[in-house]
């Protein structure tokens, strides 16, 4: 069988998956290893991502991930490239220095520019989560230690005030019957937090949290063209707006963290357009990694505790016992479910090679169940003590995690201080994604 035929096989294992005529790349070179797992991967790879990839698949994909699981720890996908379902190979190929980011260089690589070359996508390709280094490394230096200890106090009042005044918000319009917690609560203290923290205007979060959800579809598995270029026109809005802001504190710098920024890289690129665009892609990144994933742990945490009475009761009890909830929510539950990593050089992952220039996409979700890592992986345990991939881990570790955490433990203080408990009264709804988890409707009623 020829590198060709194989070639067409996955655009007809992909349009089985998407439904739509697929953005498909030929980024991996060799096919010894798929058409060895040629018949199992269309029959049981391709429905379960087709699966996962539907908003009911979403409700649950717990079922899926353990099918995944029993195909082995490390394993060809039918579209290329290889899936890793273990959290002893993930966890290993994220610490590993010697694997890549799909940064800008990989992505003008691939044969399909109207995927890897796209506006949003090479937007990503400049965002600090996709740069190798050494241009990680100065990018990462003059950011700085944005969210130490010092940065988290300051913040912490202004987080716990705005966390009381929502949950407020919820449980007024919750006592007419139930009330919807996504939009009146998780999807708005992400954006009130990180807006505060830079110094944007009030009246602009509405927008940035519109464009940051239409933005993600570039970093999704297998997005349409369609959800492409919603994608690459949010991103060129976000694009203009944070162009404008950069201007604006050029102009008039302050102590907000964009001023911050721009003192660095003055210090360091003589030329001040390179430096300006630098700031700009920080400015942008911090808020495409702040809203979406924080909003989700946010809705995450309030569902599975709401879904449990006891546990719910025990943290009212004990709130010392609010971060360890928050920790197994990160982990039963993470914000992104799989993450991509591109080989720099041929090695193997598991026993099986993989050449350089391939991408291997790690199943976080899978591997955060686990039951060769996690004893009763299935378990919602808010007392477990055991460490979690949902922040990646090596160099790009993610920036933000300690202000996701304190979000979310703020969060579920000021919910547990309250004497009505939240249920679950209709069932969640779900965007029908892979990667990227978001809930798009929690109806929540006062028990």
């Amino acid at each position: 069988m020829s590198a060709g035929s194989v070639f067409a096989g996955r655009r007809r294992n992909l349009i089985e998956l998407t439904g739509h005529e697929p953005i498909l790349t030929r980024e991996f070179h060799t096919v010894e290893s798929t058409l060895s797992l040629a018949n199992v991967s269309r029959q049981i790879i391709v429905p379960l991502f087709s699966r996962l990839r539907t908003s009911r698949g979403q409700a649950n994909p717990l079922p899926s991930y353990q099918e995944l699981r029993r195909l082995g720890e490390v394993f060809p996908a039918p579209w290329g490239g290889y899936l890793v379902t273990s959290h002893r190979l993930c966890h290993q190929v994220l610490r590993d220095r010697s694997w890549r980011v799909p940064d800008l260089h990989w992505r003008l690589s691939q044969d399909d520019a109207a995927r890897w070359s796209s506006p949003a996508s090479r937007q990503m390709a400049a965002s600090l989560p996709m740069l190798n280094p050494p241009d990680h490394t100065m990018m990462r230096k003059s950011l700085g230690n944005i969210f130490d200890r010092h940065a988290l106090a300051r913040l912490r009042p202004f987080i716990e005030d705005t966390a009381d005044r929502l949950t407020g918000r919820f449980f007024e319009e919750a006592r007419e019957g139930s009330a919807e917690f996504c939009s009146i609560v998780a999807d708005e203290l992400p954006v009130i937090t990180i807006g505060q923290w830079m110094g944007l205007p009030e009246a602009d979060h509405g927008l940035l949290r519109t464009l940051t959800h239409d933005q993600v579809h570039t970093q999704e598995l297998f997005p349409s063209r369609s959800q492409l270029a919603l994608s690459d026109a949010a991103t060129a809005q976000l694009r203009q707006y944070f162009t404008e802001v950069v201007r604006e504190r050029r102009n008039r710098p302050g102590e907000d963290p964009i001023s911050s920024w721009l003192r660095a890289w003055d210090s360091i690129e003589p030329d001040r357009a390179r430096a300006d665009a630098a700031v700009h892609s920080l400015a942008l990144f911090m808020i495409l990694a702040a809203l979406e994933t924080t909003s989700h742990v946010l809705s995450a945490s309030v569902r599975l505790l709401a879904d449990r009475p006891h546990e719910w009761e025990w943290l009212r009890r004990h709130p010392e016992d609010v971060p360890g909830a928050v920790e197994e929510t990160l982990r039963y539950d993470a914000p992104i479910h799989m993450i991509s990593r591109v080989a720099s050089r041929d090695c193997e992952v598991g026993g099986v090679l993989v050449r350089e220039g391939e991408m291997v996409q790690l199943m976080t979700g899978a591997a955060h169940h686990d039951p060769e890592h996690y004893a009763d992986p299935h378990v919602f345990d808010i007392h477990r003590a055991q460490a979690h991939l949902s922040f990646g881990g090596g160099i790009h570790y993610c920036l933000g995690n300690a202000l996701a955490r304190l979000e979310a433990t703020a969060l579920l203080n000021s919910l547990l201080k309250r004497d009505a408990r939240p249920r679950i009264s209709a069932p969640p709804r779900w965007e029908p994604r892979i990667a990227f988890r978001r809930m798009t409707s929690l109806q929540l009623a006062l028990g």
